[in-house]
């Protein structure tokens, strides 16, 4: 029976909470039984993890988990959940659909995003990764790069070029990529921080299914730029409660370090910018329940990758000497994203530089604002003298 009521919603919630105990089974378990109940992706179909509902009622499911101390699926596969799902959900056959959606929500399958490459960052669409048919699959050759988390993904979002003479945003096909396929090697690239959270990976005759396309041929740019705005959204869109996350940890080594007049005002005025991002973050959110988001992700991303980097650059500047040893340069290959810079398992320097990171991925901060001043401004355009030329023919 399809639930569209909220006290339903809560009641089914609570009822998961009562019959099910994280602590007792685990996460994969627990979200397994969330998703079988309808409770993982609530305005998704019954039988695909949810309940044919308004999408405005996961807030209350995420909420009641949340009072629980049930962490999110988000925080174990965010990449898979913040964009895979939708992308999928919006474009994929009901077989992959069915296929993917359940372990991506339990976090059995671990999700990676390959669109950048060496020669195409920021402009994506000249990206240069071949896709060539051959039957009933294909065979592509490239390099992708930044791949976050590619060492422990199962499945790939990879954009390739499918049609070279094509002007470049129309040449393009989107797949999902199995990353054990023969042919697929990922290389750590190795951070400031020491980890190797971001790869390399290179494509050598790699053949996909074209059962694992994405969209019509060559119509792959529609479909990334829904993976990219649901990423710019799950990057920047995550409400957090009043005084927690970064300006928590800038509040602490307040207390701990400074004094009565030291950084206060400089405290007061980050805390203000949380609290008015928190309000806008709830703002968009109620945006996204009409659907995929649009560029009100992109306000967020913005704001919030700033706001990051203001935060961890105060608590170094608060803790003073006590900040300038970073204790352990160790190669490491963390199993979770550090997209916000939480310093739980680790150190504030530790956290001050990744937040470096923050306004590089997902969208550099240049791109969010040319995407806010032509989509939600009206600017006119930067020129492009290659829009319509094909992508062969562009000087590279």
């Amino acid at each position: 029976m399809m639930m569209t009521d909220e006290q339903e919603v809560r009641q089914a919630t609570l009822r998961l909470l009562e019959e099910v105990d994280f602590e007792k089974v685990g996460g994969v378990a627990f979200r397994g039984e969330q998703y079988d109940r309808g409770l993982a992706f609530v305005h998704h179909p019954v039988g695909l993890g949810g309940l044919a509902a308004s999408p405005a009622l996961q807030g209350v499911i995420d909420e009641l988990l949340a009072n629980a101390n049930i962490p999110p699926a988000f925080a174990s596969n965010p990449i898979g959940v913040g964009m895979g799902a939708p992308t999928v959900m919006t474009y994929g056959s009901v077989d992959l659909q069915q296929r993917l959606l359940r372990p991506l929500f339990t976090g059995e399958e671990i999700w990676c995003q390959l669109f950048s490459e060496p020669g195409a960052g920021s402009d994506v669409a000249s990206l240069a990764t071949r896709a060539i048919r051959d039957g009933d699959e294909w065979i592509l050759n490239g390099q992708k790069v930044w791949t976050t988390l590619a060492h422990v993904a199962r499945w790939g979002m990879l954009v390739a070029r499918s049609d070279p003479e094509a002007p470049k945003h129309r040449g393009l096909t989107y797949f999902v990529l199995d990353m054990r396929a023969v042919g697929v090697e990922v290389r750590p690239l190795r951070q400031i921080t020491g980890e190797a959270e971001f790869n390399e990976v290179y494509l050598t005759d790699v053949r996909i299914p074209d059962t694992m396309r994405l969209g019509d041929i060559g119509r792959g740019w529609s479909v990334a730029i829904t993976t990219l705005m649901n990423e710019r959204a799950s990057i920047g869109g995550v409400v957090m409660p009043r005084s927690s996350g970064a300006i928590a940890e800038a509040i602490g080594a307040f207390r701990t370090m400074g004094s009565p007049s030291s950084g206060l005002d400089q405290l007061m005025q980050l805390w203000c910018s949380t609290e008015a991002l928190r309000l806008t973050s709830l703002r968009a959110a109620a945006q996204r329940q009409q659907g995929n988001p649009g560029p009100e992700g992109s306000v967020v991303k913005l704001a919030n990758a700033e706001l990051n980097q203001k935060i961890y650059e105060y608590c170094i500047d608060i803790q003073q000497d006590a900040s300038l040893l970073y204790p352990d340069y160790t190669m490491r290959r963390p199993e979770f994203a550090g997209v916000h810079g939480d310093t739980s398992s680790r150190s504030m320097a530790q956290a001050f530089l990744r937040s470096r990171a923050n306004t590089i991925e997902g969208g550099t901060s240049e791109v969010m604002r040319n995407i806010l001043g032509e989509r939600v401004l009206g600017l006119p355009g930067e020129p492009r003298s290659d829009k319509e030329l094909p992508w062969s023919q562009i000087p590279r």
